[in-house]
């Protein structure tokens, strides 16, 4: 059972610099308290991502860090050309000596899509033509590719992954049949949404698997959680509800500008319904490890990312939550996901 980060670094209101050093500070807690791993999202154009850029961000957390493994989740290919992405995945993963892992997507957008030019109803051909052409480089070192969008004639990389063959491979997915393809490709995956839902897609990954590969592979699949934790539960909900409103208007504002909305999952404006659904789990220690134990037995999952830093928290309240989390909640759930390891492999 591993535990990791999920952050959309959304503005909070804070200076950029202030808030970048603070993210970069939070790194090195989070490998102080025994997280696996911080992955961030891609976002153009929006307050819901200060660091548009991962590859610059990652760069600098790979130099305050040591031993926390980092990544994109998930860096949006059609925004890329393939032969730049990997070369810069290789720098990554060399800089931190084999600590990088990435997730590969085609974007949630079409807003953002837009705005770097990016045709919506190609995103998808542009995705698949990227991810063949980088995983390609990454594992050959030579591009010979003869796409749609791009081609390649024996084109020699000049840098390669410190990991072999490649960094980890991350994939998000919504539904049961989107697990298909992480499973029978070797990804790792995250999802979201209801535990049910979850545990539909745990089922169908690790049979794709089994299918497949004989089961081999220490795939992790992992569920997002909105995470945060103080000395009570009335403490906790009332610091949340205070930061939430800035996250929803984050979430919402290229929506808000250019019509439509996503067509997964949607922001509300009150914390009631992330918290009825599971989705968001805020109180005290005993309230958190009672909730995410039992989410971890109904869900099949052995990874949990939580997004601990939203809105405007102040770095001191999610210091303090990260810090209580990781004493007084990681055993227990760690326990939880022990005690049912074998059903879940069993049912697969």
């Amino acid at each position: 059972m591993k535990f990791g980060i999920f952050d959309q670094n959304d503005a909070s209101g804070r200076p950029l610099d202030q808030q970048f050093e603070e993210r970069l500070t939070l790194a090195k807690l989070y490998e102080d308290c025994g997280f696996y791993c911080y992955q961030m999202s891609e976002h153009h154009g929006t307050p819901l991502s200060t660091a548009p850029s991962p590859s610059v961000f990652l760069a600098a957390l790979s130099q305050r860090t040591s031993t926390l493994r980092f990544g994109s989740l998930v860096y949006l290919l059609p925004m890329y050309h393939p032969m730049r992405l990997a070369e810069e995945i290789c720098m990554l993963d060399q800089l931190s000596k084999g600590r990088f892992e990435f997730g590969v997507g085609r974007g949630a957008s079409p807003h953002e899509l837009n705005y770097l030019g990016v045709n919506e109803e190609r995103a998808l051909e542009l995705y698949a033509e990227a991810f063949d052409i980088i995983r390609q480089g990454l594992t050959q070192g030579v591009l010979n590719f003869k796409g749609k969008h791009w081609s390649f004639d024996n084109v020699e990389l000049s840098v390669k992954p410190y990991q072999n063959p490649h960094p980890p491979i991350w994939y998000a997915a919504g539904s049961a049949d989107s697990a298909a393809w992480p499973a029978k490709n070797g990804l790792n995956l995250i999802c979201a949404g209801p535990v049910e839902r979850v545990r539909a897609i745990t089922d169908r990954y690790r049979a794709e698997q089994i299918q497949t590969k004989g089961g081999t592979g220490p795939n992790l699949l992992a569920i997002n959680r909105y995470i945060f934790v103080a000395d009570t539960d009335k403490e906790a909900r009332a610091i949340a509800d205070r930061a939430w409103p800035t996250f929803h208007r984050n979430f919402w504002k290229l929506w808000l500008r250019h019509g439509g909305e996503p067509k997964t999952f949607k922001v509300p404006s009150d914390l009631t319904p992330m918290l009825e659904s599971g989705f968001a789990v805020i109180g005290s220690a005993e309230t958190v490890r009672r909730s995410l134990a039992q989410q971890v037995q109904d869900s099949g999952v052995n990874y949990i990312s939580g997004t601990f830093a939203f809105g405007d928290l102040t770095f001191d309240e999610v210091a303090h939550s990260v810090r209580t989390f990781s004493r007084e909640v990681m055993p227990t759930v760690r326990d939880a996901y022990t005690a049912v390891r074998h059903k879940f492999e069993a049912a697969a």
